[in-house]
């Protein structure tokens, strides 16, 4: 199943579903705060970055006493934020369904492209199992496609390679609840310098601070930690296609908790990524990337 001992694979699998469903659940919230202009873009990401890095501090304690040293680095940190705040920016100009396309798909061409560099040869059923995926993607976001602003299009695509390269080099992390909490905490600098330059704009209702917030601490923080954890058992090409489920997940959620129809477009969009993406998983394993140093 998954490239790691027997007795690692479904520990794997666990943190793998974990993280994705924090995904898609951070972007129910996004969707509920951005969308209904409860709270500007800017204010968003630097509420859900702080929320994150705090919650992250508190699980230190929880766990371990003392905090032990963050990991983490501060490139990583940057390419937090980067993705942060290029989403949150983005989706002011971009319906849901090209935003979704464009951000997985930058996602997908940034780390397949680097675990085909490190040495990654994906076999056919693993690339069978992209397409598939890919295509019931396509037709889940087809009808909401619009012609993207050019801004727009440039900010969420920036969000996409941002997250691509924080996942690659989430496979090195030996710690990922100090890693993250590290990131986090660094990244709390430059999310301040946004809202700053941003101060005009800036409003928030307190249902958008709270929806921010929750997307930080949950969704986000503890979400991300989770993933970094699953990155430690999936090659790039890996991680890269199982992330397609997280629209499926959006829309699934999207009918339970929002009240949205069921369609049978949504029905067979579904089965096609989560079919793709088992298809690539159950596929024999590829070349592993070299996982990158620790840092100094």
């Amino acid at each position: 199943m998954l490239s790691a001992p027997p007795a690692s694979r479904g520990h794997t699998a666990g943190l793998t579903v974990a993280a994705l469903v924090a995904f898609a659940a951070n972007s129910i919230l996004c969707r509920l705060a951005l969308g209904a202009g409860a709270i500007d873009a800017a204010s968003f990401t630097t509420v859900r970055i702080v929320a994150g890095a705090i919650a992250l501090v508190l699980v230190g304690r929880l766990h371990r006493g003392p905090i032990a040293p963050d990991g983490g680095t501060w490139t990583e940190a940057f390419l937090l934020f980067l993705y942060a705040v290029a989403f949150s920016f983005a989706y002011r100009s971009l319906s849901a369904g090209t935003g979704a396309l464009i951000l997985f798909s930058s996602v997908q061409i940034t780390m397949m492209v680097a675990g085909l560099r490190a040495g990654e040869r994906p076999a056919p059923r693993v690339w069978a199992g992209w397409l598939l995926a890919l295509g019931g993607l396509v037709g889940l976001v087809l009808p909401g496609l619009t012609a993207p602003s050019a801004p727009g299009a440039a900010l969420m695509g920036l969000a996409g390679v941002a997250w691509g390269f924080y996942s690659l080099r989430g496979r090195g992390a030996s710690d990922p609840v100090a890693a993250t909490r590290g990131n986090f905490a660094r990244a709390v600098v430059p999310a301040l310098c946004v809202s700053l330059i941003c101060t005009p704009a800036m409003h928030g209702s307190t249902r958008g601070i709270a929806l921010a917030a929750l997307s930080g601490a949950g969704a986000s923080g503890l979400g991300y930690v989770l993933w970094y954890a699953a990155l430690r058992g999936l090659t790039a090409t890996r991680a890269a296609i199982v992330q397609l489920a997280v629209p499926a997940l959006v829309a699934t959620a999207g009918v339970l908790f929002l009240s949205e129809s069921v369609s049978l477009r949504l029905l067979g969009s579904a089965t096609a990524i989560m079919g793709g993406v088992a298809m690539a998983i159950l596929g024999r394993s590829p070349t592993p990337i070299p996982r990158p140093a620790e840092p100094a």
